[in-house]
Protein backbone atom coordinates (compact mmCIF):
# COMPACT_ATOMS: atom_id res chain seq x y z
CA UNK A 1 0.00 0.00 0.00
CA UNK A 2 1.23 3.66 -1.13
CA UNK A 3 1.84 6.07 1.73
CA UNK A 4 0.66 9.35 1.02
CA UNK A 5 3.06 12.26 0.84
CA UNK A 6 1.40 14.74 2.47
CA UNK A 7 0.84 15.70 6.03
CA UNK A 8 -2.10 15.21 7.85
CA UNK A 9 -2.41 18.07 10.38
CA UNK A 10 -5.01 18.76 13.06
CA UNK A 11 -5.88 22.75 12.29
CA UNK A 12 -4.06 23.12 16.00
CA UNK A 13 -0.69 22.42 14.88
CA UNK A 14 -0.75 24.17 11.59
CA UNK A 15 2.33 26.45 11.32
CA UNK A 16 4.36 28.64 9.21
CA UNK A 17 5.34 27.33 6.04
CA UNK A 18 2.14 24.93 5.58
CA UNK A 19 0.38 25.44 2.47
CA UNK A 20 -3.02 23.85 3.94
CA UNK A 21 -6.42 22.18 2.49
CA UNK A 22 -9.42 21.89 3.55
CA UNK A 23 -12.26 19.77 1.51
CA UNK A 24 -15.24 20.78 3.80
CA UNK A 25 -18.10 18.33 3.75
CA UNK A 26 -20.63 21.44 5.01
CA UNK A 27 -20.83 24.12 7.45
CA UNK A 28 -20.34 22.58 10.71
CA UNK A 29 -17.17 21.47 9.76
CA UNK A 30 -15.74 24.40 8.03
CA UNK A 31 -16.66 26.36 10.75
CA UNK A 32 -14.82 23.91 13.44
CA UNK A 33 -11.58 24.11 11.52
CA UNK A 34 -11.54 27.58 10.36
CA UNK A 35 -13.14 29.13 13.14
CA UNK A 36 -9.95 27.53 15.27
CA UNK A 37 -7.95 28.98 12.81
CA UNK A 38 -9.24 32.12 13.10
CA UNK A 39 -9.58 32.47 16.89
CA UNK A 40 -6.08 31.07 17.87
CA UNK A 41 -4.34 33.36 15.16
CA UNK A 42 -5.99 36.40 16.79
CA UNK A 43 -5.73 35.21 20.55
CA UNK A 44 -1.96 35.25 19.94
CA UNK A 45 0.70 37.75 18.21
CA UNK A 46 -0.46 36.51 14.57
CA UNK A 47 -2.34 38.39 11.97
CA UNK A 48 -5.21 36.62 10.34
CA UNK A 49 -5.83 37.46 6.61
CA UNK A 50 -9.42 36.25 5.39
CA UNK A 51 -10.35 36.87 1.72
CA UNK A 52 -14.36 36.68 0.96
CA UNK A 53 -17.06 39.09 0.57
CA UNK A 54 -18.61 38.29 3.79
CA UNK A 55 -18.69 40.67 6.58
CA UNK A 56 -16.00 40.12 9.32
CA UNK A 57 -18.28 39.72 12.34
CA UNK A 58 -20.17 36.88 9.82
CA UNK A 59 -16.51 34.63 9.89
CA UNK A 60 -16.36 31.33 11.82
CA UNK A 61 -14.85 31.22 15.30
CA UNK A 62 -15.50 35.21 15.70
CA UNK A 63 -18.52 37.20 17.47
CA UNK A 64 -19.19 37.49 21.41
CA UNK A 65 -19.92 33.73 21.83
CA UNK A 66 -15.96 33.24 20.87
CA UNK A 67 -15.01 36.16 23.29
CA UNK A 68 -13.74 37.96 19.89
CA UNK A 69 -14.26 41.39 19.59
CA UNK A 70 -14.32 41.61 15.76
CA UNK A 71 -14.53 45.49 15.86
CA UNK A 72 -11.39 46.03 18.09
CA UNK A 73 -9.27 43.07 16.25
CA UNK A 74 -10.35 45.30 12.58
CA UNK A 75 -9.13 48.69 14.47
CA UNK A 76 -6.11 47.33 15.22
CA UNK A 77 -4.92 45.79 12.27
CA UNK A 78 -4.98 42.11 13.55
CA UNK A 79 -7.75 40.71 11.54
CA UNK A 80 -7.95 41.94 7.87
CA UNK A 81 -10.91 41.04 5.48
CA UNK A 82 -10.02 41.39 2.05
CA UNK A 83 -12.75 40.96 -0.60
CA UNK A 84 -12.52 39.23 -3.52
CA UNK A 85 -12.64 41.86 -6.04
CA UNK A 86 -9.84 43.52 -4.29
CA UNK A 87 -8.06 40.52 -4.10
CA UNK A 88 -8.17 38.41 -6.74
CA UNK A 89 -10.62 39.66 -9.50
CA UNK A 90 -9.76 41.35 -12.44
CA UNK A 91 -11.86 44.60 -13.78
CA UNK A 92 -13.95 42.20 -16.20
CA UNK A 93 -14.83 40.55 -12.45
CA UNK A 94 -12.85 37.49 -13.39
CA UNK A 95 -10.78 35.10 -11.59
CA UNK A 96 -7.00 36.55 -11.54
CA UNK A 97 -4.39 34.13 -9.76
CA UNK A 98 -1.43 36.59 -9.92
CA UNK A 99 -3.57 39.23 -8.45
CA UNK A 100 -4.44 36.77 -5.51
CA UNK A 101 -0.27 36.24 -5.12
CA UNK A 102 0.04 39.89 -5.43
CA UNK A 103 -2.23 40.32 -2.35
CA UNK A 104 -0.81 37.51 -0.09
CA UNK A 105 2.60 38.05 -0.56
CA UNK A 106 1.52 42.38 0.12
CA UNK A 107 -0.31 41.54 3.35
CA UNK A 108 3.20 38.96 4.71
CA UNK A 109 5.40 41.88 4.00
CA UNK A 110 2.86 44.06 5.93
CA UNK A 111 2.41 41.55 8.78
CA UNK A 112 6.25 41.29 9.10
CA UNK A 113 6.57 45.47 9.04
CA UNK A 114 3.40 45.54 12.03
CA UNK A 115 5.31 43.28 14.36
CA UNK A 116 3.54 39.85 14.16
CA UNK A 117 5.34 37.07 14.10
CA UNK A 118 3.47 35.30 11.60
CA UNK A 119 0.26 35.64 9.43
CA UNK A 120 -2.51 33.79 8.77
CA UNK A 121 -4.35 33.18 5.67
CA UNK A 122 -7.47 31.82 4.04
CA UNK A 123 -10.24 32.10 1.69
CA UNK A 124 -13.21 29.33 0.53
CA UNK A 125 -12.40 28.64 -3.57
CA UNK A 126 -15.95 27.12 -3.58
CA UNK A 127 -17.43 30.16 -5.54
CA UNK A 128 -15.26 29.48 -8.20
CA UNK A 129 -16.73 26.16 -9.17
CA UNK A 130 -20.63 26.89 -9.21
CA UNK A 131 -22.88 27.68 -11.93
CA UNK A 132 -23.49 29.66 -14.19
CA UNK A 133 -19.92 29.20 -16.02
CA UNK A 134 -17.73 25.84 -15.91
CA UNK A 135 -15.08 25.31 -13.23
CA UNK A 136 -11.48 26.69 -14.47
CA UNK A 137 -10.25 23.58 -12.32
CA UNK A 138 -6.31 24.19 -14.65
CA UNK A 139 -6.05 28.11 -13.65
CA UNK A 140 -6.80 27.29 -10.08
CA UNK A 141 -4.58 24.45 -9.99
CA UNK A 142 -1.67 26.88 -11.22
CA UNK A 143 -2.70 29.18 -8.62
CA UNK A 144 -2.48 26.61 -6.16
CA UNK A 145 0.86 25.92 -6.81
CA UNK A 146 1.97 29.31 -6.99
CA UNK A 147 0.85 30.11 -3.34
CA UNK A 148 2.16 26.48 -2.11
CA UNK A 149 5.47 27.77 -3.89
CA UNK A 150 5.22 31.09 -1.78
CA UNK A 151 4.13 29.43 1.59
CA UNK A 152 6.16 26.51 2.13
CA UNK A 153 9.45 28.58 2.37
CA UNK A 154 7.90 31.25 4.65
CA UNK A 155 8.87 31.41 8.04
CA UNK A 156 5.98 33.28 8.66
CA UNK A 157 3.16 32.45 6.36
CA UNK A 158 0.50 29.87 7.19
CA UNK A 159 -2.26 29.18 4.36
CA UNK A 160 -5.18 27.03 4.56
CA UNK A 161 -7.27 26.63 1.11
CA UNK A 162 -11.30 25.97 1.54
CA UNK A 163 -13.46 24.14 -1.10
CA UNK A 164 -16.54 22.57 -0.70
CA UNK A 165 -15.87 19.01 -1.65
CA UNK A 166 -19.33 18.74 -3.56
CA UNK A 167 -18.32 21.25 -5.95
CA UNK A 168 -15.80 19.08 -7.71
CA UNK A 169 -15.79 15.51 -9.02
CA UNK A 170 -13.67 12.90 -7.29
CA UNK A 171 -10.84 13.10 -9.62
CA UNK A 172 -10.83 16.96 -9.45
CA UNK A 173 -10.77 17.02 -5.71
CA UNK A 174 -8.16 14.41 -5.70
CA UNK A 175 -6.48 16.89 -8.32
CA UNK A 176 -6.68 20.10 -6.25
CA UNK A 177 -5.73 18.41 -2.76
CA UNK A 178 -2.15 17.24 -4.39
CA UNK A 179 -0.82 20.95 -4.62
CA UNK A 180 -1.07 21.09 -1.08
CA UNK A 181 1.32 19.44 1.22
CA UNK A 182 -0.55 19.27 4.54
CA UNK A 183 -4.33 17.96 4.94
CA UNK A 184 -5.84 19.76 7.93
CA UNK A 185 -8.41 18.66 9.67
CA UNK A 186 -10.45 19.42 13.48
CA UNK A 187 -8.84 19.47 16.63
CA UNK A 188 -9.10 15.75 18.12
CA UNK A 189 -11.82 15.36 20.84
CA UNK A 190 -9.47 13.80 22.65
CA UNK A 191 -5.93 12.51 22.45
CA UNK A 192 -3.57 11.15 25.12
CA UNK A 193 -0.87 9.72 23.07
CA UNK A 194 -2.67 6.00 23.61
CA UNK A 195 -6.06 6.98 22.00
CA UNK A 196 -7.09 9.75 20.41
CA UNK A 197 -10.59 10.73 18.76
CA UNK A 198 -11.45 12.89 16.23
CA UNK A 199 -14.75 13.93 14.88
CA UNK A 200 -16.20 13.02 11.35
CA UNK A 201 -18.76 14.69 9.13
CA UNK A 202 -19.13 12.97 6.26
CA UNK A 203 -20.51 10.36 7.55
CA UNK A 204 -21.67 12.06 10.93
CA UNK A 205 -19.55 10.30 14.04
CA UNK A 206 -15.84 9.99 15.34
CA UNK A 207 -12.34 8.11 14.16
CA UNK A 208 -10.79 6.61 16.75
CA UNK A 209 -6.80 6.06 16.40
CA UNK A 210 -4.78 3.91 18.43
CA UNK A 211 -6.05 1.60 21.62
CA UNK A 212 -9.01 1.73 23.41
CA UNK A 213 -8.77 -0.50 26.99
CA UNK A 214 -10.30 -0.12 30.23
CA UNK A 215 -9.03 3.45 31.03
CA UNK A 216 -9.98 5.13 28.58
CA UNK A 217 -13.67 3.35 28.15
CA UNK A 218 -15.12 6.96 30.33
CA UNK A 219 -14.21 9.78 27.59
CA UNK A 220 -14.96 7.49 24.80
CA UNK A 221 -18.69 6.73 26.07
CA UNK A 222 -18.63 10.84 26.59
CA UNK A 223 -17.62 11.35 23.37
CA UNK A 224 -19.51 8.98 21.85
CA UNK A 225 -23.23 10.26 24.02
CA UNK A 226 -22.31 13.87 22.38
CA UNK A 227 -21.70 13.40 18.74
CA UNK A 228 -25.44 10.53 18.89
CA UNK A 229 -27.05 13.84 20.11
CA UNK A 230 -29.58 14.69 17.30
CA UNK A 231 -28.32 12.43 14.73
CA UNK A 232 -30.07 9.42 13.40
CA UNK A 233 -27.24 7.44 12.61
CA UNK A 234 -23.10 7.70 13.79
CA UNK A 235 -20.47 6.08 12.32
CA UNK A 236 -17.34 5.31 13.93
CA UNK A 237 -14.14 5.02 11.50
CA UNK A 238 -11.96 2.06 13.36
CA UNK A 239 -9.21 1.87 10.09
CA UNK A 240 -6.60 3.10 12.47
CA UNK A 241 -7.48 1.58 15.79
CA UNK A 242 -5.21 -1.11 16.35
CA UNK A 243 -6.91 -2.34 19.61
CA UNK A 244 -9.98 -2.91 21.39
CA UNK A 245 -10.70 -4.86 24.55
CA UNK A 246 -14.05 -6.94 25.31
CA UNK A 247 -15.63 -3.59 27.56
CA UNK A 248 -15.21 -1.85 24.57
CA UNK A 249 -17.04 -3.36 22.26
CA UNK A 250 -20.03 -3.84 25.15
CA UNK A 251 -19.93 -0.48 25.64
CA UNK A 252 -20.50 0.46 21.99
CA UNK A 253 -23.56 -2.34 21.99
CA UNK A 254 -24.85 -0.69 25.25
CA UNK A 255 -24.61 2.44 23.48
CA UNK A 256 -26.37 1.11 20.16
CA UNK A 257 -29.24 -0.51 22.22
CA UNK A 258 -30.65 3.04 23.12
CA UNK A 259 -30.54 4.89 19.67
CA UNK A 260 -33.50 4.72 17.16
CA UNK A 261 -35.07 1.41 15.73
CA UNK A 262 -33.35 0.86 12.91
CA UNK A 263 -30.42 3.21 13.21
CA UNK A 264 -27.17 0.64 14.32
CA UNK A 265 -24.23 2.00 15.45
CA UNK A 266 -22.06 1.70 11.77
CA UNK A 267 -18.25 0.53 12.06
CA UNK A 268 -16.59 1.44 9.13
CA UNK A 269 -13.16 -0.02 7.53
CA UNK A 270 -12.66 -2.38 10.21
CA UNK A 271 -8.70 -3.20 10.94
CA UNK A 272 -7.85 -6.34 11.01
CA UNK A 273 -7.07 -6.98 14.24
CA UNK A 274 -10.17 -5.29 15.40
CA UNK A 275 -12.60 -7.40 13.28
CA UNK A 276 -10.64 -10.69 14.59
CA UNK A 277 -11.95 -9.93 18.05
CA UNK A 278 -15.25 -9.25 17.01
CA UNK A 279 -15.94 -11.80 14.61
CA UNK A 280 -14.65 -13.92 17.92
CA UNK A 281 -17.01 -12.37 20.16
CA UNK A 282 -19.99 -12.55 17.40
CA UNK A 283 -21.64 -10.38 15.36
CA UNK A 284 -25.08 -11.48 17.26
CA UNK A 285 -23.77 -11.28 20.43
CA UNK A 286 -23.67 -7.04 19.99
CA UNK A 287 -26.87 -6.46 19.27
CA UNK A 288 -27.07 -2.61 17.58
CA UNK A 289 -24.06 -2.65 15.99
CA UNK A 290 -23.28 -3.02 12.20
CA UNK A 291 -20.06 -3.33 9.26
CA UNK A 292 -20.27 -0.62 7.59
CA UNK A 293 -17.92 0.45 4.51
CA UNK A 294 -14.53 -0.67 3.84
CA UNK A 295 -11.33 1.29 3.11
CA UNK A 296 -10.24 0.17 -0.22
CA UNK A 297 -7.55 3.01 -0.43
CA UNK A 298 -5.35 4.81 1.51
CA UNK A 299 -6.69 8.35 0.41
CA UNK A 300 -7.28 9.95 3.84
CA UNK A 301 -9.71 12.28 2.92
CA UNK A 302 -11.64 9.59 1.42
CA UNK A 303 -12.07 11.25 -1.95
CA UNK A 304 -12.04 7.87 -4.46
Amino acid sequence: METPWFAERPVGEVRPGDHGWLAYSGSEERDQVIGTFVREGLRTTEKVVYVTDAPAHRLPGVGPRHGIDVDAYSRAGQLRVISRRDACLDRRGGFEPAMMLDTLGREVDKAFDEGFRAVRLTTDYSWLLKPPGPPDLARMLGCEHRVGDAVSPSTMAMAICQIDRHALRPDELAALRDTHEVLVEVNPEYDDGILKIVRTFEPDGLRLEGELDAARHSVFAEQLAQVSTDRRRVHLDLSRLGFIDLGGLHLMARHATGLPAGEPLVLDHLAPDVENVIEMVGWHRLPGLVRGGRRTSPDPEGIT
